[in-house]
This record gives C-alpha cells, structure tokens and sequence, in this order.
C-alpha cells in the first residue's frame, strides 16, 4: 500500500468518525429538543413545581441550577487556578510533585455517586448543616477542581517560554509575570476548562441528591435576607436543582404529566447549558482581548 492510499484511508476514516460523533449528537438533541420544546411556555419556567398536581412548573428548580452553579465556580476557579499556577510555576520535580499530580488525576476520575457520599458524610452529617446549597457547591467544588486545576496547568505550561523569559530578563517580578504575561495568554484555554467543569455542575445530580436534597422550601423571591429561610439567596436551605428533579420525576413522580414536565426539563437543561456556554464564551472573549489589548 502506497502513501497516497494509506493517507486517503486514513481520512476516510477520520471523516466516519466525525459524522459518527456529529450524527449522534444532533439525534440527541433532536429528540430532547423536539419532545420538551412543545411544553415549555411562560408559565412552565415561573411557577413552582407540584408533586402530586398537574400544570407544575420548573421555576425553583432552575434558579437553584444557577445559583448552585455560580457558588461551585466562586469557590472552585480561585482554588483551581490558584493550584494550577503552583503546579506549573512553583511545584519543584520530584515525588512529591508526582504524588501530588497522581491525587489529582484520581480525584479527577472519581465517579459523581462517590463524591456525593463524600459529601453526605463531611457537608451533611459532620458538619450538622443537612442538606444545603452549601453543602452542594462544596461536593461540587471537590468534584471540579482536579479538572481546573489540569487544565490551568497545562494552558500555563503551553505559553511560550519566550514570552516569561522576556518578561523576567526586564527585570519584572515571577508573580507580575504570571498575573501580567502567563495568565491572559492561558486566558482561553483556562476557559475553556471552566465552561466544561460548570457544564458538569449544572447537569450533576448524583452528587447533588446527597447533599443539596430533593426538595425545595417555599420561596419568596422579594425576599433578598440570604439569612431567611424563605429567602433564595440562603445557601443553608435544601434546593432541588433541574437534573435532579428530572430523575425525581421519572423515578417517583406521582404527578399525572410525568412526562409533560420531564420532557419539558429536559429541553430546558439543554438550551441552558447551551446559552451557558454561548456566553462565557462570548464574554471571555472579550476579557482576553481586553487583557491582551488584541482586535
């Protein structure tokens, strides 16, 4: 076999592959879309659910999505990038550093339902909190962070080393160099690995159902004291996100339009985390052409 067969074949099959990859996925979304679109409206996504009523909607849910999600990522990008720049620009080879980076891998491969027992006993039970959006973003956060703290290591390590010896021989401190040259031209791929862990966050459930809980109190939404029990913004309170009332409505729903509100979940879960992503991409976009003054 020549090299112009072989590289022919070898296309060919790369090409399979990525219509394979493509084809499935929009099979995926052409279902959840097409079945739950129908049944999401206005009053779906504003109105709380009901367990045992039909014409339930999703509204706590979906703000609880959010909200857990904006604290997981307040707690884990600091931490996350923080390790990152430690495993690449301070962290000495040797065993230590080899353990270290072999912990990280392992946590990273943990599976969810093992975090959430984790969870349970340190968040729910040690502590005495019960199940909290606390409890969850923190379960969360350990789930997340060996991705970010890889993925900050990595996007640190391929800037060019031109650029930090540059910056040193001028005679610029290691941390200005980091802050000033390092990180804006890691920017995008540290956001990258962001927009993939907050994915995660917003559609976990298995760690989610030992730590956040399966329900929601009734909320009052004018109600901004985050040391309210009927506040929102209180992170001491249980909060069924989006993910997990979908498995709670498929598994326990005693609500006659099981799969109206399952269906229609599922669409806005989807299209969430879509618009999610369509943004933090869009807004780091901006941030790295500020930071690095780029057109």
């Amino acid at each position: 076999m020549n090299s112009k067969t072989a590289d022919r074949i070898a296309t060919g099959v790369f090409i399979s592959i990525a219509i394979i990859i493509i084809s499935i996925l929009v099979g995926l979304f052409y279902y959840i879309l097409v079945n739950g679109l129908k049944h999401i409206s206005l009053e779906f996504l504003t109105t709380p659910s009901s367990n045992v009523r039909a014409g339930g909607g999703i509204r706590d849910q979906l703000f609880n999505s959010f909200y857990i999600l904006f604290i997981t990522m307040l707690i884990a990008l600091p931490l996350g990038i923080g390790g990152g720049i430690y495993m690449a620009e301070y962290a000495k080879p040797g065993k230590i550093t080899d353990l270290i980076r072999s912990c990280i891998e392992v946590l990273a491969s943990l599976p969810s339902i093992v975090i959430g027992m984790f969870g349970l006993l340190m968040f729910v039970n040690l502590t005495g909190w019960g199940y909290t959006i606390l409890g969850g973003a923190l379960a969360l956060t350990v789930f997340n962070l060996p991705v970010i703290v890889r993925v900050s290591e990595d996007a640190i390590r391929a800037v060019p080393r031109d650029l930090k010896e540059a910056s040193l021989a001028l005679g610029i401190t290691k941390w200005h160099t980091i802050k000033t040259v390092l990180l804006p031209s890691a920017f995008p791929s540290i956001l990258t690995g962001a927009i993939l862990a907050a994915g995660r966050v917003f559609g976990e459930a298995a760690a989610l159902l030992f730590t956040a809980g399966l329900s929601t109190p009734r909320l009052d939404y004018a109600n901004w004291n985050p040391f309210s029990a009927q506040s929102p913004l209180n992170i001491f309170r249980p909060a069924e996100t989006l993910a997990v009332h979908i498995w709670s409505v498929n598994t326990q729903g005693l609500i006659p339009d099981v799969e109206e509100v399952s269906n229609g979940s599922a669409a806005v879960l989807v299209l969430s985390v879509l618009v999610f992503n369509l943004l933090a991409r869009w807004i780091g976009s901006m941030i790295h052409k500020k930071v690095t003054a780029t057109k």
